[in-house]
């Protein structure tokens, strides 16, 4: 049986940003498909996008955003459009994650990977077409800048003090401000759940 792991509570981020707006970046440039054997995140922040990142001989590719020393510790990728398309599977979230990334912003995202960002603590925030090509133009005239995502907000807030609003899910607002998932609400309410239990016996006898 595989325990998610405790998470921390997730309201806002201020941090400078990693750029990645090329558009439809699937889940196996994120994480590569022979990556998915383990179940157990400990070395995904090193496979977070290992075709792009390493050279055929396994060097780091200069050229490859990732790879910059100044990227380090930043903790928002701004991306481009419908990011995290093609398969499912949790270790794309889970890879982002590890790398230290808490917030992707893009103007679109693949349902599944919407999904499963949202199941794993994750923040995929989907800001107007216009708007990303607004925090482009930001980055590319400022690239050390830094953005906030504030979850209780459900805004962005750009360094010209002005906000751009997202939807989100309200549960799983609830559950990535509390940092749980579903699991954790259910054991949360656990005396609740006993309790009506004990007070609405089976309908059906399986003794009989």
């Amino acid at each position: 049986m595989t325990i998610t792991p405790p998470r921390e509570p997730f309201r806002s981020v201020t941090s400078a940003v990693v750029p990645m707006l090329r558009n439809d970046v699937d889940t196996d440039q994120i994480i590569p498909a022979r990556f998915l054997k383990t179940i157990n995140r400990a070395g995904l922040a090193e496979q977070l996008f290992c075709d792009w990142r390493y050279l055929a001989d396994g060097s780091p590719n200069p050229d490859f955003v990732l790879n910059r020393p100044e990227m380090a510790g930043r903790a928002i990728l701004v991306a481009g459009d419908n990011f995290g398309c093609g398969s499912s599977r949790e270790h794309a979230p889970w890879a982002l994650m590890a790398w230290g990334i808490r917030a992707v912003v893009s103007s679109s995202f693949a349902d599944i990977f919407r999904v499963n960002s949202l199941k794993n603590g994750l923040l995929p925030v989907a800001v107007p077409p216009e708007e990303l090509m607004r925090i482009g133009s930001i980055l590319e005239a400022e690239p050390d800048v830094e953005l906030t995502v504030d979850l209780e907000a459900s805004e962005v807030r750009l360094p010209d003090g002005s906000a751009i609003g997202f939807d989100i899910d309200a549960f799983a607002r609830r559950m990535i401000l509390d940092g749980t998932d579903e699991l954790g609400y259910l054991l949360a309410h656990q005396p609740q759940l006993e309790a009506y239990e004990a007070s609405h016996p089976p309908r059906v006898s399986t003794l009989a």
